[in-house]
């Protein structure tokens, strides 16, 4: 195991992160679905959405219970694993949770960020993602926890009035006479990956702070309580699930593409995007400074650079290198980068600052990336602007008041 890139921010700087992190992960589709409808059309985008996060979700949501301890088959199990997954950003995917009893609850979401996005596009793609999408992708996150449950709608957009709040109001129902949920085949390759199996370094419970979420739920995941150490390893898994719902998304992308030149197009258009808008977000969140300097800084704690190990890489001064990595195996994002696919990094570097450009050489798997100082501006990637369509692009966190949440 290596150590954890994170490792280095303190516990204030990592309570900060990793809700961006989380946002940063939400915004995968925001950039990557984009590309699919251009390429496929507006319904194999809603399938290939549908897939790609019952692929990966199981997986990962497993991850986070064992990693935080709170393990279960109840409610505020799923609950508390909606508010640590990147389908569920907190603030920006607004979810307010009620708890009726172990075996039922509801949410409704007060801002749904992702909706905000969608409306301007009309009623159908309100549609495919409120209804096509979420029925068998809310019942696909719950399957990690109790296959028994079942997420149902009381009220989902398309919203009538328009300015109806909430925005949508689900019930959570566990119960035996329910069927259980049955998993997609994707879910099995996944499960294959290195990524769904990594090893991370368990959490330290001596250090100060909060070590797991064995407690109740809360109505506000306060990260600020949560030790170093736990944080460390919630930023690391959180950059997993990113590279397990990009394996997801491949996997629903190959199945479609015509071949493996435009499936790969496909994915290097959607991280081209990602990288972009993730870096601006950490330099942002974190103050770093301009230049070389900032720059080095973000690719140390980019996710497509992490976990450390998972995903070989050192940085020093201007210079980033990266060697042939479990992530290769998968075909995770780094994979689709290399000397001659310099745009994902390109896409960093100019959105810490426009005059720096990246030289990259070496070979597909075991390459370096220099940072070089120009005196000409670099324009933003079309594939950036495209991600930044998206209101969680400049949308900001704000203090929040944590609560526990009991029967009602």
């Amino acid at each position: 195991m290596s150590p954890s890139r994170y490792a280095r921010l303190s516990r204030q700087e990592l309570s900060v992160l990793v809700p961006e992190l989380l946002l940063i992960g939400h915004m995968i589709d925001r950039s990557g679905m984009a590309w699919c409808i251009t390429e496929f059309g507006r319904e194999e985008m809603v399938q290939i959405a549908i897939e790609e996060w019952a692929g990966a979700s199981p997986v990962y949501t497993k991850r986070m219970q064992r990693a935080l301890n709170y393990e279960g088959v109840d409610v505020p199990t799923i609950f508390k694993g909606l508010q640590l997954d990147i389908g569920a950003p907190p603030q920006f995917m607004d979810f307010r949770y009620t708890i009726h009893d172990r075996w039922h609850g509801e949410f409704q979401l007060d801002h749904c960020g992702a909706l905000l996005d969608v409306e301007p596009m009309g009623d159908e793609y309100v549609f495919g993602m409120c209804h096509t999408i979420e029925d068998p992708t809310f019942d696909a996150t719950a399957v990690a926890t109790n296959p028994r449950a079942q997420m149902r709608p009381i009220h989902r957009p398309p919203r009538v009035p328009a300015d109806r709040q909430p925005h949508c109001a689900w019930t959570v129902v566990i119960d035996e006479s329910h069927p259980e949920a049955q998993s997609i085949p994707a879910l099995d390759i996944v499960r294959q990956t290195r990524a769904a199996t990594w090893e991370l370094d368990p959490v330290d419970r001596s250090d100060q702070g909060q070590a797991d979420y064995s407690g109740p739920l809360l109505s506000d995941f306060d990260f600020g309580a949560f030790s170093h150490s736990a944080l460390v390893r919630m930023a690391d898994e959180v950059c997993l699930q990113m590279h397990l719902l990009y394996l997801s998304f491949a996997i629903a992308v190959r199945a479609r593409a015509a071949d493996d030149a435009q499936a790969v197009s496909v994915g290097t258009r959607g991280l081209i995007g990602l990288a972009g808008l993730g870096a601006e977000r950490i330099h942002r969140a974190l103050e770093f400074p301009g230049g070389i300097e900032g720059a080095r800084q973000v690719f140390e704690l980019h996710p497509l650079l992490n976990p450390a190990g998972y995903v070989v890489a050192e940085t020093a001064d201007n210079r980033l290198s990266v060697h042939r990595s479990p992530a290769h195996d998968d075909g995770a994002w780094i994979s689709l980068c290399s000397p001659e696919s310099v745009q994902p990094l390109q896409a960093i570097a100019t959105a810490i600052d426009p005059r720096l450009a990246v030289r990259v050489s070496g070979t597909a798997t075991d390459w370096t990336a220099e940072l070089v100082e120009t005196d000409d501006p670099a324009a933003e990637l079309p594939e950036v602007a495209v991600a930044k369509f998206s209101g969680g692009s400049s949308f900001q966190f704000q203090p929040r008041r944590s609560l526990p949440l009991t029967v009602v």
